[in-house]
């Protein structure tokens, strides 16, 4: 099966959040290596945003507000890609998306040594491009999944396994057979903690693979993401290049 194809199910849509895990979390903790930051916590953006305006520090205000608004707009752009490769019926209805995430990776990591020796452009370039970048991979699994799975951040995966394990803790023998209000799920309770440790082994990598490979790393990044997309979008360049004989 194709985890980036048109057609989906549960199986496909957790193995490709576990896969999207590990890139969120790679990425992260090497943006942070980069530039002291990390691009996918738009909580702490909006909490950074408040802190700058109250101590006047209008710099890390707007950085965040910048990392804030290029988060949105990524989220914006997968939702556009989506909605027109479904228009047109293509097979690579989620992997355009994926395929951006991976351009833009290796441009970050093509620019990356040269933005190095431009520490005031160094920041506010890699936030925006990896907050873009998360945006878009959040955006495309939250509509592959229909809001069950996030990748780009652990808060929600983190509370809902707490909310299982109280569920697996609660005295459930006082409860009647046909009440499982407080049954813990499986399903549910392996799925998150594989999400979790995606993230969590994505990160180590990631701190490994910059500490020693730098900005080409992301290069390794995006080649998985690109392993991704290859069946479903040279399905649909055949078929197009199909209907353009036949209409010679």
């Amino acid at each position: 099966y194709q985890l980036a194809g048109r057609d989906r199910n549960a199986s496909i849509n957790r193995r490709l959040g576990y896969a999207l895990a590990f890139v969120a979390g790679a990425a992260n903790a090497g943006g942070f290596l980069a530039v002291h930051q990390y691009t996918s916590h738009m909580t702490g953006m909006v909490a950074s945003m408040s802190d700058g305006i109250v101590l006047g520090l209008y710099d890390l205000t707007l950085s965040a507000f910048g990392a804030l608004l290029f988060f949105v707009v990524g989220a914006a752009v997968c939702s556009v890609l989506v909605n027109l490769a479904r228009r047109y019926q293509l097979q690579s209805e989620y992997a355009l998306t994926l395929l951006l995430e991976a351009a833009l990776l290796i441009v970050f990591g093509l620019l990356g040594s040269q933005l190095s020796l431009l520490p005031g452009l160094l920041v506010p370039v890699t936030v925006m491009v990896l907050a873009f970048t998360m945006g878009l991979q959040n955006a495309l699994i939250t509509k592959v999944s229909k809001s069950d799975i996030r990748t780009t951040h652990v808060t929600g995966v983190v509370t809902d396994i707490g909310i299982e394990l109280g569920r697996l803790m609660y005295w459930n023998s006082r409860l009647s057979p046909s009440d499982t209000s407080a049954q813990p799920n499986w399903a549910k309770l392996r799925m998150l903690s594989l999400l979790l440790l995606g993230f969590f082994v994505g990160g180590l990598a990631g701190a490994y693979g910059f500490k020693h490979l730098g900005y080409r790393f992301t290069l390794v990044l995006a080649a998985g993401l690109v392993s991704l997309v290859i069946v479903p979008l040279s399905q649909d360049i055949w078929g197009w290049w199909q209907r353009r004989r036949e209409q010679v």
